[in-house]
């Protein structure tokens, strides 16, 4: 098949959702402790700093232990309750008492939980004592976490155990309130601040554990080892496990690539996908910044086909195919919803055009795609739109997401030229470092690189603020 123009979105989208659905130096990052800026300020419970420490059984299904998480309220309100998200529930709900939801909380300390709510996603937690401006606090409870029996990004497929979106992770509240928005079981719906993770994780020693975060392993009880993943500032904290291949390698930037894969993945495809990571994770450091978090995990599948490729802080999915899957893709959202945040329910193409962009960029496509390939199907699609409309829609709807939103940067692309488009970028990953963005603040990221009036450009592609929902 053809690796650029239209043939390259084609086989990016099959191999991101399965048949079913120029640059600075790389010191131009900011530092690692950067604090975050943009539409986060404000929003609570801030810099959170998770601990959890799971021990899983003899096969990987069952995790079980103890996770803490301690945050902060930099609002200007008292903070009287939180709110911790079960995503690995999205796709059960609340099951049945035989058949229980696959994440649970129990046990919980500093605070008074209430029942599971929005389909078991979320469980409000009451502060004993309402946590004022500038104060910290800590909840703790036991997590219980079941590995479902189907091949998902939460899920298994032979003896190999897939937990992304597994780990509980704390709600954001800001300006607009609390964000309890749903699953809606196709792409993403998640919405957090960048924290840090240190996860301990008990497996048996047959069991190789990729995970977000710098990883250690060292043994533990006879035939069992212990994999300690350290992580700062980013969203979500998933992992792997399962008897995969693996080795390593190091960009030449610096960055650790560990590649994991299955026995029926082609060593070819595996070795495709490796240099691709090594090439990409460098080139898109140049051109957004250097990647902070030292190494990352590409874990590899031929069999990912139905469900497409996912990305995790450090940690990405990727269906394994002769060239390369959709690697590039995966590690661009490294920056897209990783180090430049963005409420992925209500504003996916935040995440996913930009992803598309970058990855068409680095392969040197320029998306003379665009001109043929958008058709809006009725006067209420935008780019913008949020998850809760795509849902209602059905299937198709990441034609107009991913690839209809990366032509949107193209096309601006072609009215800022190449290098005031390169340099707004940069300026816009930087102003947003581990912080949160919003589709306003891009455009005047984008009307502050320019002299000419972008109203009309914004109408034309469709990039709607308060679109449908």
């Amino acid at each position: 098949m053809e690796r650029t123009g239209r043939g390259l979105a084609g086989l990016v989208l099959a191999a991101l959702l399965g048949v079913t659905g120029l640059g600075t130096p790389a010191s131009a990052a900011p530092a690692a402790g950067a604090s975050s800026s943009g539409a986060d300020e404000g929003a609570a419970p801030s810099r959170p700093s998770y601990g959890a420490d799971l021990r899983a059984d003899a096969t990987g299904d069952r995790w079980t232990g103890r996770e803490t998480v301690t945050f902060g309220n930099r609002s200007a309100e008292p903070l009287r309750e939180v709110y911790v998200r079960l995503w690995g529930n999205g796709t059960d709900g609340c099951g049945t008492p035989q058949n229980p939801s696959p994440v649970r909380i129990g046990r919980v300390a500093g605070g008074t939980p209430d029942a599971p709510s929005v389909g078991c996603t979320a469980v409000r937690i009451a502060l004993p004592a309402p946590l004022p401006p500038g104060g910290r606090a800590t909840v703790g409870f036991d997590v219980s976490i079941t590995v479902p029996d189907r091949l998902h990004r939460f899920g298994r497929d032979g003896d190999h155990r897939y937990l992304g979106n597994a780990l509980p992770v704390l709600a954001v509240r800001d300006a607009r309130g609390w964000h309890l928005d749903p699953d809606v079981h196709r792409g993403e719906s998640y919405y957090a601040l960048a924290s840090d993770f240190r996860v301990t994780l008990d497996h048996p020693t047959g069991l190789k554990v990729p995970a977000t975060g710098t990883t250690a392993t060292r043994p533990g009880a006879p035939g069992r080892s212990v994999t300690t993943g350290t992580a700062r500032q980013v969203r979500d904290f998933a992992w792997a496990a399962g008897p995969f291949h693996s080795g390593a390698a190091t960009s030449p930037g610096g960055v650790t690539v560990r590649t994991y894969w299955t026995d029926g993945t082609p060593e070819a495809w595996v070795e495709t996908a490796r240099t691709e990571a090594l090439r990409a994770i460098d080139d898109l450091g140049k051109r957004f910044g250097r990647y902070p978090y030292g190494e990352v995990d590409v874990v590899l599948s031929d069999r990912f086909e139905p469900i497409g490729s996912m990305e995790f802080p450090g940690l990405v999915l990727v269906w394994a195919d002769e060239w390369g899957g959709a690697v590039v893709h995966e590690l661009a959202h490294q920056w897209w919803y990783g180090i430049v945040g963005n409420d992925e329910y209500a504003s996916p193409w935040l995440d996913e055009a930009f992803a598309m962009y970058s990855g068409d960029v680095l392969a040197g496509d320029d998306g003379a795609y665009c001109a043929e390939f958008v058709n809006w199907e009725n006067d209420t699609q935008a780019v913008t739109n949020s998850m809760g409309y795509w849902a209602a829609y059905g299937p198709g709807w990441s034609r107009f997401v991913y690839t209809y939103g990366g032509c949107v940067l193209h096309d601006l692309e072609k009215v800022l030229g190449s290098p005031a488009m390169a340099d707004m970028m940069r300026r816009y990953v930087r102003d947003h470092w581990y912080g949160v963005s919003t589709t306003e603040e891009f455009q005047r990221a984008a009307q502050a690189a320019t002299t000419t009036d972008l109203t009309s450009f914004w109408r034309e592609h469709r990039v709607r603020t308060g679109a449908a929902s």
